[in-house]
Formats: structure tokens, sequence, C-alpha cells
């Protein structure tokens, strides 16, 4: 009863907006009867389409499900453009009336077309900006006592790839075959690995077997395994050859110096199992004296307890960078970092904008990544 009232609720919201829209728009627009016609044809069709992404997941032909998952995921994309763009055209406008009232008729018409238009444009470029390959970014962490043996010390890190509707195996072997291409000392896994189970995936995810980093690869949870059997997919990231880490950390020996690499259960597991819970302090617990500690955490916000805990530097995802404006704007509201290098007291934080994307194929402004990070020594 709770998901039907829910799905209800979802979806009058959803016609709600779409109508909001026409009426913001469809009469400012210059064309004829005809033209808005078609206009609210086309706005009844995203209405009807977007929904399709969600009722893909119960479609047992995968064939027909991809197809809806495209269908629904490419209008849900521009349809989250011309929903913010409208309400941005209504705010300059009440402003133009206050401000300018000899401009508002001339500017209403000319901003009516203008959205759509904004709305198209935006989305094509995001959606080319998400389908190709993801860019190595290369980031240098200044490590205070760093020794010798390590300054230089790279590790890769990938996050947020979301294999799934429309993220396949071809998309995944890219982003393999470009991280080994660094000849990394260490892989870094940071979450959000996957959108779907097992049984669906498993021949999408078969490249990760091809990973390879001369310290190993490692990979934690992220919220999104945990919606499709995270004890499934842990089970199988293992058998690809991947080392999980879950509150629990290894030692890893480089030429004379010690790495203590750790990695916690996403921060919001406990949700859908006690025994999932996140704890840097545990995945620390026994280690030795190391000459740096090392955390992977899907989360940024895992920091706070990284910190407290003793971490040095802390690789994350979660965040896409907001993924495409204006949602990165409100990303801060559950997140101490949206993306890049930070700082917290002693603790390094980097969080990566992710290498794939979730739900809208659609990255604008925040592209994504695969990321070097190196290590440098500094006094």
């Amino acid at each position: 009863m709770r998901i039907s009232r829910f799905l209800i609720l979802a979806t009058a919201l959803l016609a709600a907006l779409h109508v909001y829209i026409g009426l913001r728009l469809l009469p400012a627009l210059p064309l004829d009867a005809g033209g808005r016609t078609a206009a609210a044809v086309v706005l009844l069709l995203s209405c009807l389409l977007i929904p399709m992404a969600v009722a893909s997941r119960m479609v047992a032909r995968q064939s027909l499900a991809d197809i809806m998952a495209w269908a629904g995921s490419l209008a849900m994309g521009v349809f989250s453009s011309l929903l913010v763009l409208t309400l941005l055209r209504d705010l300059i406008l009440a402003l133009c009336a206050l401000l300018a009232p000899d401009a508002y008729a001339r500017l209403r018409g000319i901003s009516a077309l203008a959205v759509p238009f904004a709305a198209l444009f935006v989305s094509l470029v995001g959606f080319v900006n998400a389908r190709l390959r993801a860019q190595v970014v290369k980031v240098d962490v200044p490590i205070s006592g760093l020794p010798a043996a390590l300054d230089g010390f790279t590790i890769a890190q990938i996050s947020d790839i979301h294999v799934g509707p429309t993220i396949k195996r071809g998309y995944l072997q890219a982003i393999v075959g470009a991280v080994n291409a660094l000849d990394a000392d260490l892989i870094a896994v940071t979450g959000d690995l996957v959108d779907g189970s097992v049984e669906q995936l498993a021949n999408e995810t078969a490249p990760l077997a091809q990973l390879t980093a001369r310290h190993g690869v490692y990979f934690v949870t992220g919220n999104h395994e945990y919606y499709s059997d995270a004890a499934a997919w842990t089970a199988e990231i293992r058998r690809l050859g991947l080392t999980v880490l879950q509150n629990e950390h290894v030692l890893v020996r480089h030429g004379k110096a010690l790495l203590v690499v750790a990695g916690v259960n996403d921060y919001g597991a406990r949700q859908f199992d006690p025994a999932w819970h996140s704890d840097p302090h545990a995945a620390l617990a026994g280690a030795p004296a190391a000459d740096l500690k090392l955390l992977l955490a899907h989360q940024p916000r895992s920091a706070v307890e990284a910190a407290r805990a003793g971490f040095d530097l802390q690789l994350s995802g979660h965040t896409h960078g907001g993924q495409f404006w204006p949602w990165n704007l409100f990303v801060r509201l559950q997140q101490p970092f949206t993306a890049g290098l930070h700082r917290m007291d002693a603790l390094w934080v980097y969080t990566s904008r992710g290498t794939g994307y979730w739900g809208p194929p659609k990255r604008f402004g925040a592209p994504s990544e695969i990321t070097q990070l190196r290590l440098v020594a500094v006094d």
C-alpha cells in the first residue's frame, strides 16, 4: 500500500509539473493553434515516457526493458532542464514586470521559445558528455612527512559507473582499458558500480576482472549496491578478483614504506541491514603504525569519522559532481564536498565526479572522470 501510494503521488506530481510547464510556455509561444497542439502532445509524451525508466525494471525481456529505460531516461533528462529553465524564466519575467514593464511583453514571447531550445541544447551536449569515455584527471596529493618510497605513488580511482539499463559492457570495457593504461600502483573502485542484480548484469560487469595494478584492486560498496542485493554483489566482485573491504583493512608494502588500505561499507548501509553499518574506526582497528593510512568510502560525509580515526587520505564518490546544473548547487545540503581535493582537519578528501552517470544520460558542467592520484612529499 505504501509503495502504491508513493507511485500515485509521484505520478501526480510529474503530471502537475508538466501541466505547469505547458501553462507557462504554450500560450506565449509564437505558434499557431496547430503548433501549440503539437507542443502539448510532446509534453504529454514526456509525461508518459518518464515512468518507463522505472517500469523497465519489471520487464523480463531485456531488450524491451533496455528500450524502455533509454526512452524514459532521455525524456527525464530533457524534462529536468525544461522544468528548471521554465522556473528561471518565470523568475526573470517577475523581475522584469517590476523593473522594466515595457520590455515584459517582448521578453515573454522570446523567452518562451528560448526555453525549449535551451533545454534541448543542454540535453544534447549533456548526452554526448555522458556517453564519451571519462577523461583522466590527474591530481597531486601533498602529504607532509611522506617517506621517499611513497613519493610519486599512484592510485587510479573510478567511481559511480552505474552499470545497468543504459551502461553496458562496452562502456565499462573502455573504462577498464583506460585505467590499466595508467599503470597505477593501486586501483580503487569507490562504489555505485551497478544498478541491477547479479543475474542481470554479471556479463556486463565481467571486464572488471581485467583490472590490474601492482598492489591490487580494491572495492567498497555504494548505496546502489544495497538496492540490488549487496551480499550477492560483494560475492560476485570478489569472484572477479577485486578485494572487497567492509570496515576492514589490508597492509601494502611498497619498498620500505607501509600503507594501510582500508574501506568501509556505504555511509547509509545501516538502513538496509544493521550488520552492514559503516565504521572507519573499525576499519582501522588493529592496524600497525604506517606511513600512510588510506580510506575508501563511497560518501564524502564519512570524512568526519575518518578524520577522527586518524586517516591521512579518503577517496570518495557518490556526488557525481552534481552531474548537471543546477543539481550541483544542492549537493552541499547533504555532503561536505561536491568534487575535487579538500581538507578536513588533518585528512585529505578527494571526491570523484564519477566515471559513469545515473538516471538521465546527461552530464553538463560536471564531466565524468577517471582519477589518477599521485602522492607528493612536502615538508
